[in-house]
């Protein structure tokens, strides 16, 4: 196989040459530091090798694999909290990761589509995984970003009688869409403008055209599925003000518009240098 052939010493040599072509030419064209690339090189291969090391282990046996998929699930919820910049509810992200995954893996396993062993299942997860927590901090942050920019629109659905939650996502609507639609292009494209890497990856391992395509077919159907119910709780937990962000400055100047003069006087009665 492929993968063999390239797992020799000429694989060292081969890396070597092109992390000091990459930067030497970073020193030439004064793209920064000539030691970003070596650096970065060599943390990628003391990441992956301890990786491989923990996943060669964790792989051997079914519940060791399902630890390795909730500590991945762990720091996806803690990195899609962190990427959203909610100020308050961000933690509760953690339930369309889950709605996203329960949507996808009890299809795959019940029907035997994905063996349940951890060779199988550990990589299609993660796969799975990875995409939706984009997708779905991608969204919430797009979503708080909109309601912080359109507020005035909201108060004025809010003043037609609309509740707070469908004044919020007649706003918010679309930027569920644009949060799916990195994968939606992909999904149009594959084949034609890019290789994934499940296809590459098993076109690799096992030289099977047809596995590879099978395979791709599999994973970009239970993206869409993922990202799709992932998206959708995002948007309707910031449409029912689950999860909001502060806007001081929309709050002082909604207030100020309502009653201006009181909160003049107030100021200058409690600042003695003003009399």
């Amino acid at each position: 196989m492929l993968s063999q052939q390239v797992l020799s010493p000429a694989l060292i040599v081969v890396c070597v040459v092109m992390v000091v072509a990459a930067a030497l030419i970073y020193w030439l064209a004064a793209l920064g530091s000539p030691w970003a690339v070596p650096w970065a090189a060599i943390r990628a291969v003391v990441q992956l090798a301890a990786v491989a090391g923990v996943l060669a282990a964790a792989l051997a046996r079914l519940w060791s694999s399902i630890l390795v998929l909730v500590v991945m699930f762990v720091v996806a919820s803690v990195t899609a909290a962190q990427r959203s910049q909610a100020s308050r509810g961000s933690p509760l992200l953690t339930a369309p990761l889950a709605l996203g995954m329960l949507a996808v893996l009890p299809v795959l396993l019940l029907s035997g589509v994905v063996p349940l062993t951890g060779v199988a299942l550990v990589p299609i997860a993660a796969i799975v995984l990875g995409n939706t927590m984009t997708a779905v901090s991608v969204a919430a942050r797009l979503a708080l970003d909109t309601l912080k920019l359109r507020a005035g629109e909201v108060e004025a659905a809010l003043s037609l009688g609309m509740s707070e939650r469908d004044s919020r996502m007649e706003i918010i609507g679309q930027t569920a869409a644009n949060a799916l639609l990195p994968n939606l292009d992909s999904t149009r494209t594959v084949g034609l403008v890019t290789l994934p890497g499940a296809f590459v990856g098993v076109l690799l391992s096992t030289g099977s055209a047809t596995q590879a395509a099978a395979v791709q077919i599999l994973v970009l159907l239970a993206l869409l599925l993922s990202q799709t119910c992932g998206v959708a709780a995002t948007i309707e937990l910031i449409a029912r003000g689950m999860i909001t962000r502060q806007h001081h400055d929309h709050r002082s100047t909604s207030t100020a518009r309502r009653c201006p003069i009181p909160l003049i006087r107030g100021k200058f009665a409690k600042n003695p240098m003003t009399t």
